[in-house]
């Protein structure tokens, strides 16, 4: 993917600054007292908030530069764009956007599918690679800090036909064991007997806050054991990267 991602001071800033990154991906980040001078040399086109039209308008007048339109009386700019577009455009050129950073929502759903490389009858392999989505989609859930109340598992054949049940959990969970136990009995009503599988997707539904879930005593020492696993392996994950623990090693590729 080709993610190029703009830091600063204010959003115009910072959209402007992920315009100006020489691809493919990156990031630059522009300090507070870093903004007049690198704003300033740059074309006002690549201005965030300025359009073609507004460019060219400036660009009749001789401005070419944000630097330019910086240093141009705010009165004078409203005259060239008018009144609420020339004092955006004003203030923009100089670093100042009041508007606030608003945090999107997560999305309400979590997928992870894998696909086999040949139509499969091994009931084994399929719960094999049943297991190793069920790790990516709780590890991908803890990383997100959401937990999913339902889940849906999706089974597509040879042929072109697909198979999807959904079931919702006893309690929000990000945890494996929960999510594996409830994947398991998914599975357990498709019936399998000889159908040929070509892929396999486990959804995460109706996700919400992890801090949202409330967290009960358990005198179930075992689960607890596990638990304080997962916590391991995750900052294992973290550091070496998500492949430094597997549930399981099957013939598979990420679909």
């Amino acid at each position: 993917m080709d993610v190029r991602v703009g830091i600063g001071p204010s959003i115009t800033v910072a959209a402007t600054a992920s315009g100006q990154i020489t691809g493919p991906g990156g990031v630059l980040a522009i300090a507070s007292d870093q903004v007049p001078d690198w704003l300033g040399p740059l074309p006002v086109e690549v201005l965030h908030g300025i359009g073609p039209r507004q460019a060219q308008a400036l660009h009749d007048y001789g401005v070419h530069r944000i630097g330019l339109l910086a240093a141009i009386p705010p009165a004078t700019v409203q005259r060239l764009l008018g009144g609420r577009a020339g004092r955006q455009a004003a203030d923009r050129a100089r670093g100042i956007d009041p508007r606030p950073v608003v945090p999107r929502t997560l999305p309400a759903t979590a997928s992870v599918s894998r696909a086999f490389p040949r139509h499969t009858l091994d009931g084994a392999a399929v719960r094999a690679a049943l297991l190793d989505v069920v790790v990516t989609l709780a590890l991908q859930l803890r990383r997100r800090e959401q937990a999913a109340r339902g889940l849906t598992l999706t089974l597509r054949f040879a042929g072109g036909t697909s198979w999807e049940k959904t079931r919702r959990l006893a309690e929000a969970s990000a945890h494996d064991d929960d999510l594996r136990t409830m994947a398991y009995r998914l599975i357990d009503a498709a019936g399998l007997q000889r159908g040929r599988i070509t892929a396999i997707t486990l959804k995460g539904e109706d996700l919400i806050a992890a801090d949202q879930v409330a967290e009960q005593i358990s005198l179930d020492q075992a689960r607890e054991a596990r638990l304080v696993a997962e916590e391991v392996a995750d900052r294992i994950r973290a550091k070496f990267g998500p492949d430094a623990i597997r549930p399981a090693a099957t013939l598979l590729r990420v679909s």
